[in-house]
């Protein structure tokens, strides 16, 4: 098994980390810290990447807005053939405004509310996942107001073990997501009670950070042989995604994904789509921040837990590197933030120079996604500007949170 060949627009070129073709002390001298800093050629990479490695089962890509939703990122994707995997109105309105048609656009989520499906249905998205009998009831229901008919997915849960952090695990016995396999026979046996929607087929999705290709094929074989056993006429499955990428330790690259799936599912004549998020733009980004203080065991930086929860939140590793590369002895010490928990840390136990000195910049790698979207006002800190690279320029696509925002909103 091969592993996974990070796509590195994050290097040192004489002693300086660039972001492409651009020097990042420079950015970061220009507009301050903290702040994210994606480069477009990575986002890009990643997506072309995926849908090459995929590409003999020509399925519907639809970018989960969840892992970053900033619109010109959203843009980008559009631009190169992307569809949404959407899990909120918010995130509905920002497709729409990207440009992504709704027959791009799937709905998931276990607690669509009345407004959010509505709305969803007016706008004729190609399809909801629906999670459970309730929903499905509602969905039918509106759709039967509205006088459109509307596709849906039943999202299985099919209860297999995924070697993932407990907290990103949607597949697993005891999961809050999807259906078991008794509940989906009676939703079918009795769909006629449904006219309202078309069910298409069923949405698998087994988690985050999955690592092995075997965990996919071990889903989709169970699906495959009980809609075979049940004679279900199957004409569409949504996988989902949970693809890996690297943080840590290197990672099945995706095209031992698509080795592992690609055989199950070829000439079975059925849609195909995919969800993924992480994979597409994780790797695109670092969060820069500067050092405030040096502290005994500490190195007390400006970027905190209400800017990337996901270490304090998962235990998640990230690569923290300096702006400047420098050789020589180093030490062992605890990169936190200035938030009032104890929880905020960002890197525990890491090696960084000895002649680190306060004022100097680090960067977070890997922060692309779950990283500005998960972030938050805690402290009544401020949200951070995001900052776009493409070859030797660069634009600030999100600006920096303004103090009267926290009241006028």
């Amino acid at each position: 098994m091969g592993k996974e060949v990070e796509i590195n627009n994050f290097s040192y070129y004489k002693n300086n980390l660039y972001c492409e073709e651009v020097k990042v002390e420079r950015i970061a001298g220009k507009i301050g810290t903290p702040f994210y800093l994606y480069s477009r050629d990575c986002l890009c990479s990643h997506y072309k990447r995926f849908k090459k490695a995929f590409s003999p089962l020509s399925p519907l890509i639809c970018y989960s807005l969840k892992a970053n939703s900033n619109p010109v990122l959203l843009k980008i994707l559009k631009s190169l053939g992307a569809g949404a995997d959407i899990v909120s109105l918010g995130e509905l309105f920002l497709a729409l405004k990207a440009g992504i048609p709704p027959e791009k656009i799937v709905f998931a989520g276990v607690g669509k509310s009345e407004e959010e499906i509505r709305e969803a249905v007016k706008r004729n998205i190609y399809l909801f996942n629906a999670e459970s009998t309730s929903e499905l009831r509602l969905i039918n229901k509106i759709a039967a107001q509205l006088k459109k008919k509307i596709n849906c997915n039943l999202r299985v849960n099919p209860q297999i073990q995924t070697k993932t952090h407990r907290y990103i695990a949607t597949g697993e016995k005891g999961s809050k997501f999807g259906m078991d396999w008794e509940e989906i026979k009676k939703i079918l046996k009795n769909k006629n009670s449904f006219p309202w929607v078309n069910i298409l087929g069923f949405h698998l999705h087994l988690g985050s950070q999955i690592t092995s290709p075997e965990v996919y094929q071990t889903a989709i074989k169970k699906i495959l042989n009980l809609t075979q056993k049940e004679k279900i006429k199957l004409s569409l499955l949504d996988l989902g995604s949970g693809f890996p990428i690297i943080y840590e330790k290197k990672v099945s690259p995706i095209e031992n994904f698509a080795a592992a799936i690609i055989p199950l599912l070829k000439g079975l004549k059925i849609k195909i789509i995919f969800e993924p998020g992480r994979y597409i733009v994780g790797n695109s980004a670092i969060l820069v921040t500067r050092v405030l203080y040096l502290k005994k065991d500490f190195v007390i930086v400006d970027a905190g837990l209400n800017d990337l929860i996901r270490p304090c939140l998962y235990g998640a590793y990230h690569k923290i590197i300096p702006l400047k590369k420098i050789s020589g002895k180093r030490f062992l010490t605890n990169i936190v933030g200035p938030i009032c928990e104890s929880g905020d840390f960002l890197g525990k136990n890491r090696r960084l120079p000895l002649s680190l000195k306060e004022g100097d910049f680090l960067a977070i790698k890997d922060t692309g996604a779950y990283g500005f979207s998960m972030s938050s006002n805690y402290n009544c800190r401020l949200k951070l500007p995001e900052i776009l690279v493409s070859k030797n320029r660069y634009k600030i696509i999100r600006k920096r949170e303004k103090y009267e925002e926290l009241i006028y909103r």
